[in-house]
């Protein structure tokens, strides 16, 4: 065989092979196998609340069952872990929350993979706010009468938080640097028991998303203080924002998180695109529609380089926060 004989019969082989890996992962994504939904955190919290309802609707648009699955640990990135050891084919994803995409690799000091080379973003799904709660004994009933008395009582306040490095906790640390005063944080492991003591008056005040704190809101157990949007929420209309305040670097205070599915490195592209129309379809159904509005969710819907793009800014954003902050 000649010199070029064998290079049309490697390149030809080298076609062959990639084109029955892509037909390969199409036929598993579409072969009727259950599609395997990963989520960081345990049963029953936002993210898994929010993944759940989420499952059933993509469900029927795929015509295949999707079954979730808590994979918790590694401050919420033991599932991101397995997601990337699998096979591109469709059949393992991950719903996950922005704190592991882009707080996570800022703090974690052994993550084992990183969000932004080792991931195939799929789909937005969702954005959502955090709304700053206080216990119901505290003094202060609003924004401005809360910083005046944190900077009369310098280091006496405190607030709770999920997690060293969470959103709630570098939510409240961005608050209290940019109003210009000084709290003790003090973390917990998962936002309830952090309620818990915010309710029980061992802990001033916490952060915690919309989704979860409106119940406690709503039957008066807390105070809500002012939501981190830069508009106030349909679920929370007589709570303002942190930038009606007027205090001078609260002005266009916007910290916010989201939810988005990612796939293993390497998903044909078509592949992808079949998810990301399936994942639209979905939120499009007027029932999740109407659930996740009542949970005080932003819808936020797109392609995979929307997803990517505001992981990469944010990512870029939270590392001027998250100096001297590290997680072993």
């Amino acid at each position: 065989m000649t010199t070029l004989s064998r290079r049309s019969l490697l390149a030809a082989t080298a076609i062959a092979c990639a084109a029955f890996a892509v037909s390969g992962a199409a036929h598993a994504q579409g072969s009727g196998a259950p599609v395997r939904l990963l989520v960081g955190y345990s049963a029953g919290g936002p993210v898994d609340q929010g993944a759940r309802l989420f499952a059933i609707a993509l469900s029927k648009e795929l015509g295949q069952t999707v079954v979730v699955e808590n994979k918790t640990g590694a401050n919420a990135t033991l599932a991101g872990s397995e997601v990337v050891r699998a096979k591109p084919d469709g059949l393992t994803l991950w719903f996950a929350a922005s704190p592991t995409i882009t707080i996570s690799p800022n703090v974690m000091s052994k993550m084992q993979f990183d969000p932004a080379k080792d991931l195939t973003p799929i789909a937005p799904i969702l954005s959502y706010y955090n709304v700053l709660v206080v216990n119901n004994d505290q003094p202060f009933k609003n924004t401005q009468e809360l910083v005046a008395y944190a900077k009369a009582h310098p280091g006496k306040l405190n607030y709770a938080s999920a997690g060293v490095g969470g959103s709630n906790h570098l939510g409240a640390l961005l608050f209290a640097k940019r109003s210009g005063i000084e709290m003790n944080h003090v973390p917990y492991k998962g936002n309830a028991p952090a309620m818990t003591d915010v309710i029980g008056g061992q802990i001033n005040m916490m952060l915690d998303i919309i989704s979860t704190a409106s119940t406690y809101i709503h039957s008066g157990k807390v105070r809500a203080i002012a939501v981190t949007s830069p508009q106030r929420n349909p679920s929370l209309p007589n709570v303002p924002t942190f930038a009606e305040s007027g205090i001078e670097g609260l002005k266009g205070f916007d910290v916010g998180g989201w939810y988005g599915v990612y796939g293993p490195k390497n998903m044909p592209a078509d592949l992808t695109a079949k998810l990301n129309k399936a994942t639209n379809a979905a939120l499009a159904q007027p029932e999740l529609k109407a659930k996740y509005k009542d949970l005080g969710y932003d819808e936020w819907v797109g392609g995979p380089e929307k997803l990517a793009e505001r992981a990469a800014q944010e990512r870029q954003m939270w590392s001027t926060v998250t100096q001297g902050i590290v997680i072993d």
